[in-house]
């Protein structure tokens, strides 16, 4: 019997990572834990580069739009998730799986542009650190940053909109935790190759293209170091790139994971592509304040004014 097509559907079911009852309060705890984590922590490290004014720098900057970036990427996915748990329900509005696809696509394009931005920074300050100042000036900080939101509200608003172009078939179970694009794709009955190109075309642009400058600067900031004479200003140049780093190669191992657990996953293993996900959707951003906060003495001290003014206040009241 041909499936009935729906072309404004009511609702999708999120299969999430497992149906056995016996797991869902595991689950529940586990993501809860690490959701709190992820939030505490970059509001920590925003908080903290606010309130101490040594921080006030281009680097810090970008930081902090990459802390607040995380929590509303988690955010996105984390509680709706948890709410389904909660009420034992795997149901979410039409309405809803879109305005999550609309947000996922936004605060990833953001992840990456950011990410993209502070390699920028970081490549101006060790192979130009006589004019960082005059280049990383307060309002080009303001205007990459601004452009970043830009291009990805421009591209997550086209992503959605061909969303809605689509109808679907009766069948409306997405093998995931979120409304992912490509599993939302996959279930139309209409025609997606529209979408699939849009997808594959702004996939080599968007991740491509930021990826691409990200290794351009890095090659770049190791000649310089390379040049350097001593071993004391090497390792100094060296360790103000650690950190962007390993975030960088924490964010694009798990989304290169996600798309290739994707692409070689059968109707026989439908939650593998969801737990690969969690990768880039929660540990990454859960992960990035500890990066950040570990080798670096500056948010150290800032943190520990932050803690100092917070045990002020709370002496006085």
């Amino acid at each position: 019997m041909a499936q009935r097509n729906l072309t404004r559907p009511s609702e999708f079911l999120l299969l999430g990572f497992s149906e056995e009852p016996e797991l869902q309060p595991l689950i529940f705890g586990l993501f809860l834990s690490m959701y709190l984590i992820t939030v505490f922590g970059n509001l920590l490290i925003i908080l903290a580069i606010s309130s101490d004014s040594h921080l006030h720098t281009p680097m810090y900057f970008f930081l902090s739009n990459l802390s607040f970036v995380d929590i509303c990427f988690t955010s996105t996915t984390i509680p709706k998730m948890l709410w389904n748990i909660y009420i034992q329900s795997q149901v979410i509005t039409y309405e809803a799986c879109i305005i999550q696809v609309y947000f996922l696509m936004l605060f990833a394009g953001l992840d990456d542009f950011l990410l993209t931005v502070m390699a920028y920074d970081r490549f101006v300050a060790i192979c130009h650190p006589l004019y960082y100042m005059v280049i990383m000036n307060p309002k080009v900080c303001r205007i990459l940053v601004l452009v970043s939101w830009a291009i990805s509200v421009l591209h997550s608003l086209l992503q959605t909109l061909m969303v809605l172009r689509l109808s679907f078939c009766e069948e409306l179970e997405i093998p995931h935790y979120f409304c992912e694009l490509n599993q939302m794709v996959q279930l139309a009955c209409s025609d997606s190759f529209p979408n699939d190109l849009v997808i594959y075309i702004t996939a080599v642009l968007l991740a491509g293209g930021p990826l691409t400058g990200i290794f351009y600067s890095y090659t770049k900031i190791a000649s310089s170091i390379h040049r350097i004479s001593s071993a004391q200003g090497k390792y100094k140049a060296f360790s103000t790139c650690v950190s962007h780093l390993s975030v960088v190669s924490l964010f694009y191992c798990t989304s290169l994971g996600v798309y290739v657990s994707s692409a070689v996953t059968h109707s026989s293993n439908l939650h593998s592509s969801a737990t690969a996900s969690v990768m880039y959707t929660v540990l990454t951003p859960m992960l990035n304040p500890f990066i950040y906060s570990l080798r670096n003495k500056d948010l150290k001290r800032g943190l520990k004014i932050l803690f100092e003014e917070a045990c002020c206040i709370l002496h006085w009241t």
